[in-house]
């Protein structure tokens, strides 16, 4: 099929800018032309770009809106468990501040190295809280 001239004016800089990119890909300008306005007139090609780009979209929001669940039960457990040790744990007396002291920090140094231990392994208390809650689910569905 023989193809129909066209005789169009650019600005300078789109023409600058054809030109370039029709360089860079050793491509004669006409066809980059052609590609272009034939990419501009196709809505097929754009309807189809949206729609995967709002399907991602949409599985970005999901991911996020599972994140700001499991963000917020974790406020809540730490901000509950904080809580009930305040309100648990009595005062120390004076006198035994610097053996408490020293007991403390040997208390938070083992917390540190079950916490690294934990998050290198994988495992978490979401996770084991999950699974024990789906038992507990399982076994009250069997019994009823």
């Amino acid at each position: 099929m023989k193809k129909v001239q066209l005789s169009i004016y650019l600005d300078p800089e789109v023409f600058a800018g054809l030109e370039a990119y029709a360089q860079r890909q050793g491509k004669p300008k006409s066809l980059v032309a052609e590609a272009a306005i034939g990419s501009f007139l196709s809505p097929d090609d754009s309807d189809r770009r949206e729609a995967a780009i709002a399907k991602r979209l949409d599985r970005i929001v999901r991911i996020l809106e599972r994140l700001e669940r499991n963000d917020g039960i974790t406020l809540e457990t730490v901000a509950l468990f904080i809580r009930f040790w305040l309100t648990s744990t009595p005062a120390l007396p004076e006198q035994s501040s610097p053996a408490a002291r020293a007991k403390g920090a040997e208390r938070y140094d083992r917390f540190v190295d079950a916490l690294g231990r934990r998050l290198s392994s994988g495992s978490t208390v979401l996770k084991e809280v999950s699974i024990e809650s789906s038992e507990i689910a399982n076994a009250a569905q069997v019994k009823g």
